[in-house]
């Protein structure tokens, strides 16, 4: 209920700011004339919607899935973490607007190259996520599990794992915030579709109203995902407390009242 409440001051601040300064709609168009051209143009904005989405969940999916495995083999291959680490940080060192006309160029203007800049950018936070939570397990669990004669691949499914599941869980939350970037990168580079494509377009034909209609499209997208793979998290991870808000401190805590 907050954010929705915040959202609309936010709608009124900038309604009330257009109306008193006058400025031209091509620089900055009115909240409700944003309004009209999604109810005018819906069709065109739903269909370029789900070609965004596509790319979005499956570069989420991908890149979790490379992140995950990633973060293993850093955690089981000791020898090969002094190769692994570096390509991990060099592969985010490099501009995402530098890549994105390669992966055009390999792999055409379709669904694939857009999949793939999604996946690269995904795919980092999940990894270190997932692999400090790995080297974060609680050592005395360890040492227990090594006196009872555990193998590293029993301590690693059985303890190491479990116990790296909130720190994956954050790094999901935060992938699921950058997930849009790859897939509009990769269609302002080049595409024939998607949400990118249309503000490309109406940013040539100077319809700013069109390119915050689409913007607004692409940010109820993101923010729907998150809030879905926050609730499913926090499904599947119930003994993850969150942190504590102030009315449900303790009353005999010294952050409490007496």
């Amino acid at each position: 209920m907050r954010p929705l409440l915040a959202a609309f001051g936010l709608l009124l601040l900038w309604e009330g700011f257009v109306r008193l300064t006058g400025v031209p709609p091509f620089l900055l168009p009115a909240p409700l004339r944003v309004a009209q051209v999604l109810q005018a143009r819906w069709d065109i904005l739903w269909g370029h919607a789900l070609t965004t989405g596509t790319e979005i969940l499956l570069g989420l999916l991908l890149g979790t899935l490379l992140g995950v495995l990633v973060a293993l083999a850093l955690a089981l291959w000791r020898g090969g973490r002094r190769w692994l680490l570096p390509l991990l940080v060099a592969s985010q060192a490099i501009p995402v607007f530098a890549i994105a006309p390669l992966l055009t160029l390999w792999l055409g203007f379709g669904l694939a190259s857009k999949i793939a800049m999604a996946t690269i950018i995904i795919f980092f936070p999940v990894a270190t996520a997932f692999y400090d939570g790995l080297r974060r397990t609680e050592p005395g669990w360890l040492d227990l599990a090594a006196t009872m004669g555990a193998s590293r691949f029993a301590m690693l499914w059985r303890i190491r794992v479990p116990a790296a599941l909130p720190g994956l869980a954050s790094g999901l939350r935060v992938a699921a915030a950058v997930a849009p970037i790859g897939a509009v990168v990769g269609e302002w580079v080049g595409a024939s579709a998607g949400l990118g494509y249309v503000m490309l377009q109406a940013n040539g034909r100077s319809q700013t109203d069109m390119m915050f209609a689409a913007l607004a499209v692409l940010a109820a997208m993101a923010m729907a995902l998150w809030f879905a793979i926050d609730r499913l998290l926090r499904a599947l991870l119930p003994w993850q407390p969150d942190a504590l808000h102030d009315d449900d401190i303790p009353k005999n805590t010294p952050g409490g009242t007496a």
